[in-house]
């Protein structure tokens, strides 16, 4: 048994984590095609089961189905479709499954760990169900709700024991709403990661099609939080400075997609400099990273950073804006270079400052990075490690025990 769940004070079985997701499809894939899509869901549960731990997915579907997987046993079941009672905050009022539950009380977990903080009521029927369990609720780029919704979101997240948020930053608006207990553990853990690799540069160049000097990719939606414009007011006052450089973009909602073709055209500096590649196949995004000197984005607001993690896992170094999710995932300058948010002037000073953009050593320090902070490897540790801390924090108990919990004291 590895060291961290032996300190735990389990003997014999393993310790059993159901990670928990009450968010329908809302395309209603069957399961097999749903884990393909929502790779994280399987990803993380795979990290975790690669630590030692005894996973199984409960995930809200529109059939009931059981599959296994990489050591991971998914439970399927059938439940009302999501409904969101909230768009701007993305709050949810699906109504509660006694049958998603009853499977959860089947499993006797050790640890719940329940994907979103948008879904209160289920926390709230979680902690009941499952009174002596721990409850881990983890953050998917989520935000307080509105007051009027408060009340009914703090019943349900005041039940939990503790909770992950990529950087701790991204609580504290949390933790100023009274939706937390003050004293509620928060463990910085990254949302995923990636199974991307680096490779060789120049045949992905071939391969591609991408090429400039040097090459700065762009992979996110061409929208305000985005905020492409910044990065193309950047790349015209950096342009004229640099050797031979080009801007691609990859991107699949882009509301902007009008402004950003005018803004290109209008300037001599980015015609013929900036492509626009569109959507892409997620295995086309890899050989992408590999071909471009640097990876650029210009979030205002990130709950973590998908594109960010793949382009560490290719060795890419990262230009990206300075918000809570980036400078975490970056080490706080570790790697890369950061500018603030909307500062155009700023970011063109990080594109043509940049050092090493042929250097072998700055792609190998990136992805020594990705191993040391962000990987797969270190999200499922970094789980387990939660899961037996919040164990040592609730007590003993005894596994999938029924007994009755104080939901108003912290940790309950």
């Amino acid at each position: 048994m590895p060291e961290n769940l032996a300190r735990a004070g389990r003997a014999g079985p393993r310790l059993r984590v159901a990670h928990v997701s009450v968010f329908r499809d809302p395309l209603e894939r069957n399961p097999e095609e749903l884990l393909d899509a929502w790779s994280t869901l399987a990803d993380v549960a795979r990290a975790v089961a690669d630590r030692g731990a005894s996973v199984t997915v409960i995930q809200a579907a529109k059939r009931d189905q059981t599959l296994e997987e990489h050591g991971v046993l998914y439970r399927f079941v059938r439940t009302p479709p999501t409904r969101m009672l909230h768009r701007r905050a993305g709050f949810w009022a699906t109504p509660a499954s006694s049958a998603l539950l009853s499977v959860l009380r089947s499993e006797a977990p050790d640890v719940v760990h329940f994907h979103s903080l948008s879904f209160p009521r289920h926390l709230r029927l979680v902690a009941r169900t499952l009174p002596k369990v721990p409850v881990l609720v983890q953050d998917h780029s989520e935000r307080p709700p509105p007051p009027w919704l408060r009340p009914l979101a703090r019943r349900g997240l005041r039940t939990v024991a503790g909770a992950t948020f990529t950087c701790r930053e991204q609580a504290d608006a949390f933790f100023r709403a009274g939706l937390f207990h003050p004293d509620l553990p928060v463990y910085v853990v990254p949302e995923s990661s990636s199974r991307f690799i680096p490779g060789d540069r120049q045949g992905a160049r071939a391969t591609t099609g991408l090429e400039g000097d040097p090459a700065f990719l762009w992979i996110g939606h061409l929208d305000d939080n985005k905020d492409p414009l910044t990065v193309l007011d950047a790349a015209a006052s950096a342009f004229p400075l640099l050797p031979d450089p080009r801007l691609w973009l990859v991107f699949q909602r882009a509301p902007l997609l009008e402004r950003v073709k005018r803004r290109v055209a209008e300037s001599a500096a980015l015609r013929g400099r900036v492509h626009l590649l569109g959507e892409q196949p997620h295995a086309r995004v890899e050989p992408l990273l590999r071909a471009a000197d640097f990876f650029v984005l210009a979030s205002h607001r990130e709950g973590s950073g998908f594109a960010l993690i793949e382009a560490l896992a290719c060795g890419t170094p990262p230009i990206v804006s300075d918000i809570p999710s980036f400078r975490q995932l970056t080490g706080f300058g570790a790697v890369g270079a950061t500018f603030p948010p909307g500062d155009a002037p700023a970011l063109a000073d990080r594109m043509c400052a940049m050092p090493g953009r042929d250097s072998a050593s700055h792609r190998l320090a990136t992805r020594r990075h990705f191993d040391a902070h962000v990987s797969f490897d270190v999200v499922g540790r970094s789980l387990v490690d939660a899961y037996v801390d919040l164990l040592d924090r609730h007590g003993a108990g005894s596994r999938g025990s029924t007994g009755r919990a104080d939901p108003d004291r912290p940790g309950a």
